[in-house]
C-alpha cells in the first residue's frame, strides 16, 4: 500500500519533492498558499547554475564591510531592524565565510550542484519543458581586470575539482556574444554548461503538472497547523484537515518560523530581492543570462520582456518593501546595456531566498520527531538544486542509499 506523504511548499524544492515521491508510487498531496511556482521560485533570475559550486560568502575584509555600511551598494542592502532580526544568524554566516571555513564547506556544497543539470534533465522531459530551456550558457561580466583574473582563477579551479566548464572572454571575444554591450565592460566568464530558463514559475508548474500526471495532488490553502497525530500526522488547512505518516517542510523563507513552532531552533534568516521586467526589442535583445559581477544584479532574457533582479536585502520578511536597490541596480545595468527599454510591470516583484548561516541547506529526517523531514535553506541556489534535493530526499524516505553523502546537510548539526 503506497505511503500517504504531504509535502508543504510548492516551489521548485517542494515540487521536486513531491514529483520525485510520486514517481515512486507514493500517494502525495501537495500543499501551498498559491499555485506551484509563485512565490520565491518565481522570481528568480533562471539560472540552473552548474557552475555554482561556491556558495556565496558574507563580504570578509575591512574594506568590504566599510563600503557596505553607507547602504548605497547594488548588491547589498539592509535596515538596523534586520540586521538585529538575524544577528545571530548572520554572525554564524560571517564566521563560516571566513576562508578556511568555506573552504571546507565548498566540496560539500558542490556535491549538490554537481548533479544539478542531470536532475533537471528528466523532469524537463517529463514535463514536455524544453521549449523553456537554453543550453548555451551564461555570461558573467567584469569591469576590472583584476575581477576578472581573479574569477578565471576560480573558474580554473572549479573546472579541475568539479567538472565546471568555461571560457574566458576578453573585450572582442564578449563583443561577439553580445555586441551591445557598452565600453565600461571589458571580459566576462561564459560559463558553458549552465543552462537558462525563460519562465522560471513556469518551469515550476509544468513540473508539478507532470507530478499530478503522476497521480500526485496539489491542494492550494493556507496552512494552518502541522502537528502530531498517534504515529502519523496532521496538516490543518483553511480548505480542511489531512492526515499522512510523512510530512516534508519545504516552506523556503517561511521554515524558519515553522521550526520553531515545531520545536527546533535553526539559525535561518532571508536574503529578499526584487525583480522587473523591460522592453527590448528583437534587434536589441539580450542573446544569453548575463551578471554584473562587481556590482550585483543579473539581466535575464526572459518571455516576458528583459528581467533585472537585485543582489541581497537583509531585513524582515515581512517588511515593507524598498525599491532604492533596484534604481540603483538598473542605472548600473543601463550603463552597460543600454539598450535596455522602459519598465513593463506595474510594479516591482519583492520575494525572498531561504538561508542558513553555512550556506549549506538542510535535507533530510528532523531529529525528534519519527515521519518529519526538512527540505529548506537552499539560499540562492533553490531552483538550481530542486530536482537533485527531490532525488536524495525521496531516496531517504525509501530507505535507498542517497546519491549523494547527506551527513553535510542533516538537521542536527546545528544542536537541534
Amino acid at each position: 500500500m503506497s505511503r500517504e506523504t504531504i509535502v508543504l511548499g510548492a516551489g521548485m524544492v517542494g515540487v521536486s519533492i513531491a514529483w520525485h515521491l510520486a514517481r515512486r508510487g507514493r500517494s502525495v498531496l501537495l500543499v501551498d498558499r498559491r499555485p506551484p511556482g509563485r512565490e520565491t521560485s518565481f522570481g528568480n533570475g533562471g539560472l540552473i547554475q552548474r557552475e555554482a559550486v561556491r556558495p556565496y560568502p558574507f563580504p570578509q575584509g575591512v574594506g568590504k564591510l566599510l563600503s557596505v555600511l553607507p547602504n548605497r551598494r547594488v548588491d547589498i542592502r539592509y535596515n538596523l531592524r534586520g540586521m538585529l532580526q538575524a544577528a545571530g544568524p548572520l554572525f554564524g554566516y560571517w564566521r563560516h565565510s571566513m576562508p578556511r571555513s568555506h573552504a571546507r564547506i565548498i566540496p560539500e556544497y558542490a556535491s549538490l550542484i554537481m548533479l544539478s543539470t542531470q536532475e533537471h534533465e528528466p523532469m524537463i522531459e517529463a514535463a514536455d519543458a524544453g521549449a523553456m530551456i537554453s543550453k548555451d550558457g551564461w555570461l558573467e561580466v567584469y569591469r576590472s581586470q583584476a575581477g576578472l583574473d581573479a574569477r578565471v582563477q576560480e573558474a580554473r579551479d572549479a573546472a579541475e575539482r568539479f567538472g565546471v566548464t568555461h571560457e574566458a572572454l576578453d573585450r572582442p571575444g564578449l563583443k561577439q556574444r553580445e555586441p551591445l554591450l557598452s565600453d565600461r565592460v571589458l571580459g566576462a566568464i561564459h560559463w558553458t554548461n549552465s543552462w537558462g530558463v525563460d519562465d522560471p514559475g513556469g518551469l515550476v508548474a509544468a513540473y508539478a503538472g507532470s507530478f499530478e500526471r503522476e497521480g500526485g495532488r496539489f491542494l492550494q490553502s493556507e496552512i494552518q497547523d502541522v502537528s502530531r497525530i498517534g504515529r502519523g500526522w496532521r496538516v490543518e488547512t483553511d480548505g480542511g484537515t489531512h492526515d499522512a505518516q510523512d510530512v516534508v517542510m519545504a516552506l523556503g523563507p517561511w521554515a524558519g518560523g515553522w521550526m520553531k513552532r515545531l520545536g527546533y531552533r535553526m539559525p535561518t534568516f532571508v536574503k529578499r530581492g526584487y525583480h522587473m521586467h523591460y522592453a527590448a526589442d528583437e534587434p536589441r535583445r539580450l542573446h544569453y543570462w548575463l551578471a554584473d559581477a562587481e556590482t550585483g544584479y543579473i539581466l535575464a532574457p526572459m518571455r516576458a520582456g528583459i528581467r533585472l533582479t537585485t543582489g541581497a536585502e537583509l531585513k524582515p520578511l515581512d517588511a515593507p518593501p524598498d525599491y532604492g536597490q533596484l534604481d540603483a541596480a538598473e542605472r548600473e545595468a543601463r550603463r552597460i546595456y543600454p539598450s535596455l527599454g522602459e519598465r513593463l510591470d506595474p510594479e516591482p516583484w519583492k520575494g525572498a531566498r531561504p538561508c542558513l548561516s553555512d550556506m549549506k541547506p538542510v535535507i533530510g529526517a528532523a531529529p525528534r520527531h519519527d515521519g518529519l523531514w526538512f527540505a529548506f535553506g537552499h539560499g540562492h541556489q533553490g531552483f538550481t538544486l530542486g530536482p537533485v534535493t527531490g532525488r536524495v530526499m525521496a531516496e531517504m524516505m525509501e530507505g535507498e542509499v542517497p546519491a549523494v553523502e547527506m551527513s553535510p546537510f542533516r538537521a542536527d548539526r546545528f544542536g537541534s
